[in-house]
This record gives structure tokens, C-alpha cells and sequence, in this order.
């Protein structure tokens, strides 16, 4: 596995207050956030190592329009059921709306100032953001994915990514699902015929590569 620093790009999805806080939306909606929480340290080491290596970083957090003009009425309903409907009222503020402070980064997380961060009104990173251009601008062509949830929004970007040409590493054990027979699942199917959805990795072995000379 080789990679090019100055054409490689580090996606952390969606580490925010609402999936992984016990007062935000996951918690809300019933799923266990210490199976989400898991993916924290992880990600943390990925961004470490990719500081030290400039690596173009880009941290996205799921968070919709204050009128939820963005949200899909399936969406919508399935949030209701769950008991966590967007826009809804709880501690952390309106769940997943942009700005609230349930969509904050976690603070040992938190972007650098001169870190990107979007907000993202569906489950890919591409969808409904300036990602594509960002990244197309900046002549990246190299994706290493870490975050949560591995079956939503981290597939969903995942695919995404390969559906434009864009050449995909996950980071197995700096993702994370509050169903781990679906984690496991969203991780097997990237290696289908051959790798399809490009390669899954280690923590460590990504920041060995990010060390390499």
C-alpha cells in the first residue's frame, strides 16, 4: 500500500456531538453511543498523524437546514419513529439542525482553524456540499475514510467517492456502528470482486504510511 501525501485526503465523518454525546440524537434514538464512542481513539491518532504529515484534512457533520427544507420526507419519518425526529428539541438543541451544538465536532476532535469542515445535509459527504470541487481543486485523488457510522454515512461517502474516480482506503478500526453485525458487514462488502469499494486498513497501518520518508 502506497500513497502520495500532496494528492491524499483524510475524511473524518460526522465525530459530532449528536451520535457520540449521551444527550444528542443517537442516544435519543435508542442506538448504544459506547459502540459509536469506540471509533474515537482511532480517529484521533489518524488525525494526529496526519497533522504531522500535512495531510489535507476535511471533517464533516451531519446537519440539516433550520426549516428542514433539505431533509427527505423518508428521512423524516424514520426519525419520528425512532423517536429522535430532526429538528426536534433536545439538550444539545434542535437535533441535527446546522448550528445547534449537538452538530459540533467533540472537543477532543475538533478541527484545527485551518481544517476544512462541512456541514452535510444526507448521509454522503458529496451530496449537497462543495466537497467534490474542494477535493477535485486540490488534485486529491486518494480517500482515507474514518468515522461513523460505518453502514450509513461512511458507506454512503465511500461510495460515493468510488462512483468518482477517487481511489478509497477505510479505516477499519477508526469506524464504528452501534451494530456490529453491520460494521463487519459494511466492511466485507468493500472487498467484493476484487475491491470494489477500494481497500480497508488499520489505524496503524495508515500512520505508518503517513510516517513513511
Amino acid at each position: 500500500m502506497t500513497f502520495d501525501a500532496s494528492t491524499t485526503a483524510l475524511l473524518a465523518i460526522d465525530m459530532q456531538r449528536d451520535f457520540l454525546d449521551p444527550r444528542g440524537y443517537a442516544a435519543l434514538a435508542g442506538l448504544d453511543i459506547s459502540l459509536l464512542q469506540a471509533a474515537i481513539p482511532g480517529v484521533a491518532k489518524l488525525l494526529a498523524a496526519a497533522r504531522e504529515a500535512g495531510i489535507f484534512i476535511v471533517h464533516t457533520r451531519e446537519a440539516n437546514a433550520p426549516d428542514l427544507s433539505d431533509v427527505p420526507p423518508e428521512f423524516l419519518d424514520a426519525t419520528t419513529r425512532s423517536g429522535a425526529r430532526v429538528g426536534s428539541a433536545g439538550p444539545l438543541g434542535r437535533l441535527l439542525i446546522r448550528g445547534e451544538a449537538g452538530t459540533a465536532i467533540i472537543d477532543e476532535l475538533a478541527p484545527l482553524p485551518h481544517e476544512v469542515a462541512i456541514d452535510k445535509p444526507g448521509f454522503s459527504a458529496f451530496e449537497g456540499t462543495a466537497l467534490g470541487a474542494m477535493l477535485q481543486m486540490r488534485g486529491i485523488r486518494t480517500l482515507i475514510l474514518c468515522g461513523i457510522t460505518t453502514e450509513v454515512c461512511v458507506s454512503s461517502t465511500l461510495r460515493t467517492a468510488v462512483d468518482r474516480g477517487f481511489r478509497c482506503i477505510t479505516v477499519r478500526d477508526a469506524c464504528a456502528s452501534a451494530f456490529p453485525e453491520l460494521h463487519a458487514a459494511a466492511l466485507a462488502m468493500i472487498g467484493v470482486e476484487g475491491g470494489l469499494f477500494g481497500q480497508v486498513a488499520s489505524v496503524q497501518e495508515i500512520c505508518a504510511l503517513f510516517a513513511a520518508p
